[in-house]
C-alpha cells in the first residue's frame, strides 16, 4: 500500500492498494476509484464489539455503515477528499497508542483499525445542534487518516500541562490527554463573552491537534448570506423556510 496526500486548501487522499490490500471509510466519503477497486458495505466494519459497537457508533453520531474498498485481481487506486477547506492527517494506532477524533474528523483507515464512541456529553438544546459533544475513539492496530478542518496547530502538552479550548476548534489528541467539558467561569463572561458558555480542558500528557475553522462558525457565517422568506406570501413562505431551514439544520449537525 502507498499513500500521497495532494493538494492544499482542499486536499485529496489517494490510496495506492495491491491485490487484496484494502481500507474502508464511513459511508458517503468516496471521491474516486479506479475499476479495479470492489466496494463491500458493512455495519460491522470498523465499529468493534459487534453489534453493540455498531448500535453505539451510530448513537454518537456515526454512521450506521462503512465500506471497504479492496483491490482484486490487479492494483487500483481509491481517493478520499475533504468535505471543508483543511488537512488530511495520517496516525499510526498500536502498542497502546489511539486517538481521540472530533466527530466527524475519520477519514478512512486500514483494516484492523476500529472506530467508537471515546466521549459523549449532552450540552442542552441548540448547542452543537441539539446533540451534544462527542468525540470518536479510533484504536486498533494500522493507519487511520483524519480530517481536520481549518489550518492546524499542535501543541505537545507536558505532564499535569492544562490547555482550554473552545470545543469547535478540538481536531484530535492522543488518549492519554485527559479531556472533560466544563462551563465558562463567570455569569457575565457566559452572556456577553460572545464564546459561548463551554470549555473543552485538555490535561497532558499528549499531542493535540487543534482545528482553526470550527464547522459551527463556517455555519453562522454562511447563514448570514443565505436568501430570507419573510416577504413571501405565507404558503411560500412556510416552504422557504422548511428549506431554510432544512439547510441550516443540516451544517449545524458537524458542527464539532
Amino acid at each position: 500500500m502507498q499513500t500521497r496526500i495532494q493538494g492544499t486548501t482542499m486536499p485529496v487522499l489517494d490510496v495506492q492498494l495491491d491485490p487484496n490490500e484494502s481500507v474502508f471509510s464511513e459511508s458517503g466519503e468516496l471521491s474516486w476509484m479506479t475499476a479495479s477497486i470492489q466496494m463491500t458495505t458493512h455495519t460491522q466494519m470498523g465499529g468493534g464489539g459487534g453489534l453493540f459497537g455498531v448500535l453505539k457508533r451510530v448513537a454518537g453520531g456515526g454512521s450506521l455503515f462503512m465500506t471497504e474498498y479492496r483491490a482484486m485481481q490487479y492494483p487500483g487506486e481509491v481517493s478520499f477528499a475533504t468535505k471543508v477547506p483543511g488537512h488530511i492527517v495520517p496516525v499510526q494506532l498500536g502498542q497502546g497508542v489511539d486517538y481521540m477524533v472530533h466527530r466527524h474528523g475519520f477519514l478512512c483507515a486500514t483494516p484492523q483499525v476500529t472506530i467508537g464512541v471515546g466521549f459523549q456529553q449532552s450540552l442542552g438544546a441548540g448547542v452543537f445542534g441539539g446533540s451534544g459533544f462527542m468525540l470518536q475513539k479510533v484504536s486498533g492496530v494500522g493507519t487511520a487518516w483524519l480530517e481536520l478542518s481549518g489550518e492546524l496547530v499542535q501543541k505537545n502538552l507536558a505532564p499535569g500541562e492544562v490547555l482550554r479550548v473552545h470545543p469547535g476548534h478540538v481536531g484530535a489528541f492522543q488518549s492519554s490527554v485527559g479531556f472533560q467539558i466544563m462551563m465558562v467561569p463567570g455569569i457575565k463572561n457566559m452572556i456577553f463573552g460572545g464564546d459561548g458558555i463551554f470549555l473543552a480542558v485538555l490535561q497532558g500528557p499528549g499531542t493535540v491537534w487543534l482545528q482553526t475553522l470550527p464547522i459551527s462558525r463556517l455555519a453562522h457565517q454562511i447563514a448570514e448570506y443565505l436568501p430570507r422568506t419573510e416577504n413571501r406570501s405565507m404558503s411560500g413562505g412556510a416552504a422557504g423556510g422548511a428549506l431554510l431551514g432544512g439547510i441550516v439544520g443540516s451544517i449545524l449537525g458537524g458542527d464539532q
